[in-house]
């Protein structure tokens, strides 16, 4: 098979999109249900605000998820994330991978079985 690329792949494409450090975490985390951003980076872990915010800002450009400011009656504004029903598919994503560490991967090494 040729590894040139010679068109749009919607496969390699989705791969691009999905292989981004941190973004299926927070596709994951949102999957529980909408997040402020402290309350997200908590459920992400160990991702800086910097990265997050990149990656929010890219995902709500893809219309993965979407952005709210609450009012919270004198201090700062709040934001809040969800998942569009985009999003929300692809929880088959991360269902799919979910089983096939479970068939494949040990939990106390980083090798298939």
């Amino acid at each position: 098979m040729s590894t040139a690329h010679t068109g749009f792949c919607p496969v390699y494409r989705a791969i691009g999109v999905l292989q981004e450090k941190w973004v299926l975490h927070i596709v994951r985390a949102l999957l529980d249900g909408e997040k402020g951003f402290n309350e997200l980076a908590r459920a992400v872990g160990g991702c800086n605000s910097a990265t997050l915010t990149q990656r929010l800002e890219h995902l709500e450009a893809l219309a993965l998820i979407t952005k709210r400011t609450e009012d919270t009656q004198g201090k700062l504004a709040r934001s809040v994330y969800s998942l569009t029903p985009a999003g929300r598919e692809l929880q088959g994503v991360i269902d799919a991978i979910g089983t096939w560490a479970r068939e494949h991967l040990r939990e106390d090494a980083a090798q298939p079985v």
